[in-house]
């Protein structure tokens, strides 16, 4: 089962790339980020139409997740445990249901910039509750992962230039220790695991020739639970979308699960 995570940063900007990816890559499972649409305007037909089961956590113009299935999905949740009153569109999950079970969690995590400030300790706030949903699904001791755009950088090897990030939200200390937390739990960063090393990306701003430069960060991450990561047979990156016409600033990253 190939289960990919994407930014796109605006369902109705992308609609069409996003659906070329999909007819190209052919993902099993596809969670998205930044649809930045109300539940009723997402344009669930053009997924459909390509045998795509399609649930949605929208808001209007801003965040937003969803989940693409080609398999059934069950079990459907919306909101990361403990956002009472959040109104922020940033949790989906479900359970996919093929030869086994796995539950799929796709996520959008705050920026956090300006930091420090309001936004900073909403993000850390946010980890917080992460790393509480991460436990429980530990404990179920079921396949299971957490996908989508983490907003972390979680070392200089996955920024092309560490230096220019050093005061930013996305690589401050206290951001990378939270990710860190929720790793050491026991979960495996599926495509880490499998391509370590400098010069991977998911990420390249519109700005200052981020693309042209290969100026990029990684800040897409699949997280997967000890008996997920015990299927996992192979995991990438779809760099070359970014220089296509129309791309989101992000690119999409996947894993193959023995599902």
């Amino acid at each position: 089962m190939k289960i990919a995570t994407f930014n796109i940063n605006g369902i109705r900007a992308r609609a069409q790339p996003l659906c070329d990816w999909l007819d190209e890559a052919r993902p099993d499972v596809a969670l998205l980020q930044e649809i930045k649409s109300l539940d009723e305007n997402f344009p669930r037909a053009l997924f459909e139409d390509r045998g795509y089961n399609v649930e949605t956590h929208g808001q209007k113009g801003f965040n937003g997740v969803a989940i693409l299935s080609k398999l059934p999905l069950e079990d459907v949740s919306r909101g990361l445990p403990g956002d009472d009153g959040d109104e922020q569109a940033r949790w989906i999950e479900a359970t996919v249901v093929g030869e086994r079970a796995l539950r799929l969690c796709a996520l959008y995590l705050p920026n956090g910039n300006p930091a420090p400030g309001p936004k900073y300790d909403y993000k850390l706030a946010w980890m917080e509750r992460l790393h509480g949903r991460a436990r429980e699904l530990l404990r179920s001791e079921e396949p299971a992962l957490m996908a989508g755009d983490y907003n972390v950088i979680p070392g200089r090897e996955d920024a092309a230039r560490p230096e220019a990030w050093e005061s930013d939200a996305l690589f401050l200390p206290e951001t990378r220790a939270a990710f860190r937390r929720v790793l050491n739990l026991g979960f495996t960063d599926g495509f880490r695991v499998r391509h370590p090393g400098p010069g991977h990306y998911s990420f390249w701003d519109y700005q200052a020739g981020a693309w042209p430069r290969n100026n990029g960060i990684l800040i897409d991450h699949i997280l997967l639970t000890p008996q997920a990561a015990d299927l996992l047979t192979d995991a990438g990156i779809d760099r070359e979308i970014r220089g296509r016409e129309k791309p989101s600033d992000h690119v999409p990253v996947w894993v193959e699960l023995d599902l």
